[in-house]
Formats: C-alpha cells, sequence, structure tokens
C-alpha cells in the first residue's frame, strides 16, 4: 500500500509513538478495517520497550468524523450463510461489542495515551478521543454526537465519568456540540489552546511522559483505570454497545437510513440537523 493510501501513520519519536488517522479525504471516518489497524498499532506501542506513551492525532481539517456509514446505504442484512447479520438485536448487539472492543484497547494497554484533536471530533471520534487516557484540543475544536438525534446511542460511553451526569445528558439528549475550550471548562479534555499551538503542546506533554520509567506510567495507569471500573466503567461500555444496538430499533433510525438510500448520505444528515439550528452549547 503506497503511504498516501495508509489508514493510518506510525512513528517511534523520542520515546511516543505517533499515531495519526489518515483518511483525510473522509475526515478520519472510522471504517472497520481502520479501528482493526488502530487497534493493532496501539498494542504494538504498547509491547515496544522503546515506547513511553502514544499520541493519537489525525490528518487533514478534523481529528474524525464519526463512524464511516458506507454501508448505511444498503438494507439491513440478515445472516449471511453461516456468519451473523445485523437485522435481530442480538446479531447487532454482537457486532455493537465486537468494535467495541477494539476501541477498549486505548483503555486496556498499559502505557498512556494522549488525544490530540483539532477540527471535528464527532460521534465516534468521540469515541476514541474520549477512552483516551488525556484529551489536549485546540480551542476551536469542536465535540458533539449528532447520530444521539436519530441513528442510535453511544456504543462507548466515557461522557458521564468525565462531565457528570447533567451536561452528560444535556448534551446527549439533544445531540448538541461544544467547542474546545467549553470542553475543557467541562473536564471533557484536559487542556484546550490556540490550533496553532496544539503540536508542540501535545509534544511538551508526551517529552514529560518519556521521562518517566513506562513500568511506573503503567502503574500509574492502571490504578486510575481499575478505579474507573470499580465505578463501573467497563460495565457501562458493554451497557453502552447494546443499548445502541437497541437504539437502532427506532423508527428515526429507520428513516434516516431509508433517506440515505434514497437521496444520499448528506441529504440523511441535512434533515437530522437542520431543525435544531445552531447546535453549539455555551458553557
Amino acid at each position: 500500500m503506497a503511504d498516501e493510501e495508509k489508514l493510518l501513520c506510525y512513528e517511534i519519536r523520542d520515546g511516543t509513538a505517533w499515531i495519526t488517522l489518515n483518511r483525510p479525504e473522509k475526515r478520519n471516518a472510522l471504517s472497520e478495517e481502520l479501528q482493526e489497524q488502530l487497534s493493532a498499532s496501539l498494542w504494538a506501542a504498547d509491547e515496544d520497550n522503546r515506547v513511553h506513551g502514544v499520541v493519537l492525532k489525525a490528518a487533514g481539517p478534523d481529528f474524525c468524523s464519526g463512524y464511516d456509514l458506507q454501508r448505511y446505504d444498503q438494507p439491513v442484512a440478515n445472516q449471511v450463510g453461516t456468519q451473523r447479520g445485523r437485522a435481530k438485536f442480538d446479531d447487532d448487539s454482537w457486532h455493537q461489542e465486537k468494535a467495541q472492543r477494539l476501541r477498549m484497547t486505548l483503555f486496556d494497554m498499559h502505557k498512556p495515551v494522549i488525544a490530540q484533536v483539532h477540527g471535528r471530533c464527532l460521534a465516534g471520534g468521540t469515541d476514541l478521543a474520549l477512552l483516551c487516557d488525556m484529551v489536549i484540543c485546540a480551542d476551536d475544536a469542536v465535540f458533539g454526537f449528532p447520530p444521539a438525534r436519530n441513528q442510535g446511542s453511544l456504543p462507548s460511553h466515557m461522557w458521564l465519568y468525565l462531565v457528570g451526569p447533567q451536561w452528560a445528558k444535556r448534551l446527549l439528549l439533544t445531540g448538541d456540540s461544544i467547542r474546545g475550550d467549553d470542553a475543557a471548562r467541562l473536564g471533557l479534555a484536559l487542556r484546550a489552546v490556540p490550533a496553532s499551538e496544539l503540536e508542540a503542546e501535545v509534544a511538551a506533554l508526551a517529552s514529560r511522559l518519556a521521562l518517566i520509567d513506562a513500568d511506573l506510567l503503567s502503574a500509574n495507569k492502571r490504578i486510575v483505570n481499575i478505579g474507573l471500573e470499580l465505578m463501573g466503567a467497563r460495565t457501562l461500555q458493554r451497557m453502552a454497545a447494546e443499548m445502541d444496538a437497541r437504539g437502532h430499533l427506532a423508527a428515526s433510525r429507520a428513516r434516516f437510513n431509508e433517506v440515505v438510500r434514497t437521496d444520499g448520505l448528506k441529504a440523511a444528515v441535512r434533515m437530522r440537523d437542520e431543525p435544531f439550528g445552531d447546535s453549539f452549547v455555551k458553557i
């Protein structure tokens, strides 16, 4: 595969593995193949003794626009041969959990991961970023989960632990978005800086992690994450995947899929978002 066709770029530099989502023409939409490659790259970095920490970033104007919706233009499949389809609730839930296990690498791996977020971080993009250990964003970045308006619920869910129940409900029950500076005020991000300073800010933090013995980084990350597990975080992730499958049974989801098939994805997204007008919440 030519370099420009790679779904991911991977580089080890000064004790840090820099992993870059590389589908800028698709605004880094998460295809199944990209998620599989990302999980494999994260585990490779976790195993590499040269690596103390990981930075997850993205090429192009956006961090990630969400999950790749190309399959939405096809009717929901029943069983194909001996393999599961997606039409039945349990089959859909099974597929959601399978994909979630790939994302949970960010949570389960021993070494810390910094998400470097610029541009739009929407839907599946938030599922990635919020499973990272720290999020540093551009102050004009955009965080939100607009598909919660009519397509389903969140298949991964760290919002509750980062912003608390009221703000999680405010943002997820409406699908509204917030900008990076407000995300930092709420705790969705650790810090927001001007876009021109983002790379340097992340590199400075990564260089500090590189000064620490990787075994100690692992011990301290795992203490915090086990604490989150004791607060139900892992169980909530499993429930989130199953609830998303439940959400896929909503009539609004069927309508969205039908508009994608008849008029295209842009028309379906426009139908979803136009009634909300300005979707930004000011903190």
